[in-house]
């Protein structure tokens, strides 16, 4: 079964899998754990699919990485 990314309460530790879909639920997430200036980029989002194993929280330190946070 695929995971509900929707709706399902999201975690740093939250394993992204190949049913990953940037939703609405995602983007809170996101902003929640990354402040205001969050935003996806191609680059990012090639980075989150490109197969390697990756939780969210591997997403929120990636993001603050390149944007110096």
């Amino acid at each position: 079964m695929n995971f509900d990314w929707h709706g399902a309460e999201l975690t740093p530790q939250t394993l992204i899998d190949s049913s990953y879909k940037n939703t609405q639920n995602v983007r809170r997430f996101l902003l929640s754990e990354c402040g205001p200036a969050f935003k996806f980029d191609r680059d990012l989002m090639a980075w989150i699919r490109d197969g390697v194993g990756k939780t969210l929280g591997d997403v929120v330190d990636e993001w603050k990485r390149r944007n110096h946070n």
